[in-house]
């Protein structure tokens, strides 16, 4: 599942069976239990364009060259072995200031306090709810979610890749509201939620956001999501309107071997706003396979499709990245010396439709003046670890 735990484990959650429970050992528990995990992330970054900013942009929680970075720490608990659900993470790091950069901010009332990105970036998964006795077992959670949308997670060891695919950083990574899961049976599971909207813990309309998806495992191995997620995601007040948004995302991760990981990733949207109708298509292929215990070698390929809606001089604002196509290419080494220890060295390069990295000396200071993007594309070779309990 999308930024959170694996599919598998939301199905064991929805229908707790024997063989479910063998999958997701935070549910083979036979007494209430409180089981406390967590993670360490951290890197180094060659940028070959040397930009004097030492950004590498449009790449999210591996954005800084020419540095060592302690990307994240996130430490978390979970109830199990009751019918209660309670989940908490908490986090610090670059990773988690990126994360809420687009977060809505509200001022403060005379007994209301203020409300923005750092009054929440160290909370990163908050939710409490109950598995009502009912059929197959009804699931009702409220809280503060991972985004379900998409296969990559926030946590790196759970990825195929050390950095996440530009349809992972383009699209949300969490939400807030509240959800409902049903078991269709010992192999899928049916969602709906409703939301603030995306990357809101707060809201910045009047509006509420809907989804419901799919998730089935038709075959041992094989994990399909298809999901639709819908609302108003426009601030109050945006030239563009009340503009209803709607996004189709599907995914399957298939593990084909014991040793051999396929991943696929289609997402596409649309939104007819007041100067006409913008919209978007991406979509990502990647693998994993273990050349010798303990080396696997990684691979991904991806491209992000945007249109903005025109209407004659007005132009709608960017619904994700502001240039036509976005694509990448990226090739990882990974070694896995001792359990819960990665470390990956991965070749990636980006290349846009526009100007959207930085290359040599940049424009603007990022602090009274934007830095300018001055590129179309931009390689770079990082080195990273993590550890996680």
């Amino acid at each position: 599942m999308h930024r959170t735990t694996s599919a598998l484990a939301l199905l064991a959650l929805a229908a707790p069976s024997a063989a479910a429970a063998e999958e997701s050992p935070l549910l083979a528990t036979s007494a209430p239990s409180v089981v406390p995990f967590g993670y360490a992330e951290a890197y180094y970054q060659h940028h070959f364009g040397q930009p004097e900013n030492g950004i590498t942009n449009a790449r999210g929680f591996d954005g800084r060259a020419g540095t060592f970075t302690l990307s994240n720490v996130a430490l978390g608990a979970e109830l199990v072995g009751t019918p209660v659900v309670a989940r908490l993470v908490l986090q610090v790091g670059s990773t988690a200031a990126t994360y809420y950069a687009a977060e809505p901010s509200l001022p403060a009332g005379s007994a209301v306090s203020a409300s923005d990105a750092s009054l929440w970036q160290h909370v990163q998964e908050a939710k409490i709810g109950y598995r009502i006795p009912v059929g197959e077992g009804l699931t009702v959670t409220a809280g503060v979610f991972l985004s379900p949308i998409g296969p990559e997670a926030v946590p790196v060891h759970q990825n195929l890749t050390w950095s996440r695919s530009n349809l992972f950083f383009g699209l949300p990574f969490y939400h807030t509201g509240a959800t409902a899961s049903y078991p269709l049976g010992p192999s899928a599971t049916a969602t709906v939620g409703v939301w603030n909207g995306w990357n809101s813990v707060v809201d910045g309309n009047a509006e509420k956001s809907f989804s419901a998806q799919l998730l089935v495992t038709p075959l041992e191995g094989l994990t399909i999501s298809a999901m639709y997620f819908g609302g108003v995601e426009r601030p109050d007040g945006a030239p563009e309107g009340r503009a209803f948004r709607s996004l189709f995302d599907t995914h399957a991760t298939w593990q084909a071997t014991e040793g051999l990981t396929l991943q696929a990733h289609l997402d596409g949207g649309f939104e007819p706003n007041e100067m006409g109708t913008s919209g978007w298509i991406a979509g990502a292929l990647a693998g994993r396979a273990r050349v010798w215990d303990p080396i696997y070698v990684a691979w991904r390929g991806d491209v992000f499709v945007e249109d903005a809606a025109q209407d004659g001089a007005r132009v709608a604002a960017p619904m994700v990245w502001g240039v036509p196509w976005l694509g990448s290419g990226t090739a990882t080494l990974e070694a896995r010396f001792v359990d819960h220890v990665s470390f990956r060295l991965e070749l990636r390069h980006d290349r846009a439709g526009g100007d959207l990295f930085y290359e040599g000396a940049v424009s603007g200071d990022g602090v009274t003046r934007p830095f300018e993007p001055n590129a179309r594309a931009q390689t770079t070779l990082t080195l990273g670890g993590t550890a996680w309990l």
